[in-house]
This record gives structure tokens, sequence and C-alpha cells, in this order.
């Protein structure tokens, strides 16, 4: 392993183990994204930097704010510690919250789109370009109604400020999307990654064809990479420069590194969570890091969305499921009551012996 690469590995499980540190009540998968937030600005992660932002978050906001919310606070904090003047930013990421809002729903992703949006130093959020993404979004909804969510509002946020026009990205979109739904069958991880790569240079089916390659490279050498959330942060590694088979060098090297590290387990599931960790670490030695950073931000609340509804659903079915055995219990209580009068009426009719 080259030691550029070894030295991210190691940053990259220091950064991770910080920001746990700093949010210990919230979800360990954030750490990893936050970690990497570091790594891609060659910086460390301070617990005392951390918490200290987090309190600038809580100055600016009001106590029910998204800014707010467990699901966002650590990368938020994590992009505030970065910079010098913690506030202005902190203050101008709310102006941008207000301002998006005025156009799309105030969720975390919104939150996320308007810190994303601050760090574009030569280019500032206006009514007109809140409105170009908005006619983005209602296009690609239009493209596909089922597979676009509040995730796509994120991207379509980052492409109005592309210097293609609207037509250009949508179909760009469009044409990636069927591209690679030739090759991966996910439609929703399928048109994030399709988003991805219309924001880039090439034609639709160049790009797509990168990232298959590079995909079934991995496969090859043996790494699990799956194409549901894990796709769209290979799509924007595969835009880089360097040949498919030096990715896949460093990113089996990478995760042979993870593999012995503490949070890694041998599930495939988890085989799969690591390999898409190798690739983020990878991606911090290419020009594509903010756009990895973006799709592993976005996936990972969208994750985290999905396991809160899994967790209400359980939660309302064993509710559902207590009352039905409080009811059949009920039913049976009065069955037996009416049985044991029953059997007292037919003594009292039976003939004495």
């Amino acid at each position: 392993m080259k030691p550029e690469l070894e030295k991210l590995c190691a940053d990259y499980i220091a950064n991770r183990d910080t920001v746990g540190k700093a949010f210990r009540w919230d979800s360990s998968d954030l750490y990893t994204v936050c970690a990497n937030v570091f790594c891609a600005c060659g910086q460390a992660a301070d617990v005392d930097r951390l918490k200290e932002c987090r309190e600038i978050i809580k100055k600016h906001t009001g106590l029910f704010s998204k800014f707010r919310s467990s699901k966002v606070r650590a990368i938020l904090s994590s992009m505030l510690s970065l910079g010098e003047k913690p506030e202005e930013r902190m203050a101008l990421a709310n102006e941008y919250f207000n301002l998006l809002k005025r156009h799309f729903k105030g969720t975390e992703y919104l939150v996320l789109t308007a810190f994303l949006l601050t760090d574009l130093a030569d280019q500032t959020l206006t009514e007109d370009t809140a409105v170009r993404g908005k006619q983005i979004f209602r296009r690609l909804n239009q493209k596909h109604r089922i597979l676009t969510n509040k995730t796509d509002s994120v991207f379509a946020m980052l492409m109005a400020f592309s210097g293609k026009s609207e037509d250009e990205l949508v179909e760009e979109t469009e044409s990636c999307y069927q591209a690679l739904r030739k090759h991966f069958s996910n439609g929703g991880a399928v048109q994030t990654a399709a988003q991805v790569l219309a924001m880039n240079t090439g034609t639709p089916e160049e790009k797509a064809q990168r990232l298959s390659n590079l995909y079934d490279a991995l496969t090859e050498a043996g790494i699990k990479y799956g194409h549901a959330d894990e796709l769209a942060p290979l799509a924007a590694l595969s835009l880089s420069d360097t040949p498919v088979p030096a990715l896949v060098d460093e990113i089996k090297e990478a995760d042979e590194f993870l593999k012995d590290q503490k949070g890694y387990g041998t599930k495939e599931e988890e085989l799969r969570k690591r390999s898409m960790h190798a690739v983020m670490i990878v991606s911090d030695q290419c020009k594509e890091t903010d756009q990895v950073n973006v799709t592993l931000m976005t996936n990972t609340l969208d994750m985290l969305f999905a396991r809160q509804q899994a967790s209400r659903l359980s939660f309302a079915f064993h509710v559902v499921e207590a009352l039905l055995k409080v009811v059949a219990a009920s039913h049976e209580g009065k069955n037996e009551t009416k049985v044991e009068t029953v059997s007292s009426a037919d003594a009292e009719k039976q003939p004495e012996e």
C-alpha cells in the first residue's frame, strides 16, 4: 500500500473515533461520513471543536429546528469545524435554508443542501437559482414519479449550479439512467448515480460504461460491493481519470486495511458497507471527493429514515398485537363464564337420584 493511502486509512479511523466521542448518542453510521469529510480536507477532527460548533448550531436555530436533528447535526458540526468562521457559515446556511423552504419542504435533506451550497466559494444561492433547482426536481419527478424522493432535491439544487441547461441536465440524467439500467436493477440507486454522472463531462454511454466496468472489476477482484446505496459513491469515483485497474487495487488495499478495524464484521451487509467506505477513502485522493461525500451524506440520511420508519412500524405492530391478545383474553373470559352458567342451569334441571 502506498504511504499516502495508508495514512488516509489511518486518519479515517482516527477521525471516525473522534467524532464518535463528540456525538456519543448519534448513529455510528454518521461517524464514518464525518470522518471522510475531515480526510477529504486533510484535517483532523477535534472533540472540543466539534462540540463548540454544535453549540453554534443551537445558538442560531430554534428548539425544534431541523438543523438540530440527530440525523444531521454531526455532519453539520463537522463541516462547520473545518472553516475559520463557523458563525458566518452557520448564519449563511440558515439564510439559504429559509430561501430554499419557499420552494422545497423543510426537511433534513434541505438543511444539508443549504450547508453544501455555502461551500460554493464563487457562487451564491439566489431566488432564481432556487427556482431553477425546483424546476429540475419537477422534471426529474415527471420522468420517474415512483423513484424520485426528497434525496433528489439535494442533487437538483446542485444541478442548478451546473453550466448545463435544464434540458441538457434532465435529458442526460435520463440517458445515463437508461444506460445504467441495462447493468443494474435497483431503480432508485440508478437514478441517483445517473444524476451524479449527468453533472459531469462525457457522453452518457461512456460514463455509464466506465461505472459498469469499475463495478465488474471489483466483483472479479473478490470485493463484495453492493448496487443499492453503494452505487452513487462508486459512480462519483468512476469519473476519476485514474485507470480502472489502479482504482480497484487501491480499493482492495483500503478494504483489507478496514477488515482488521473495529466495527467491521463478516456478514454480507457489513462487507458491502466496508467496501463502500474503502471507496470513499480512495476518493480522497481524487477531485471527485466532494461528490462522493454528498452521495454518502444523502444515502446515510435515507438509511436512518428507513430505520426510523421500520422501528415505527414494528412498534405499531406490537401495539396491535398486544391489543388483540387483550381482546382475545376478554372473549375467553366471557365464554368461560357462559359455560359455567349453562352448566349450573343444567345441573338444576337434572332429576335427583
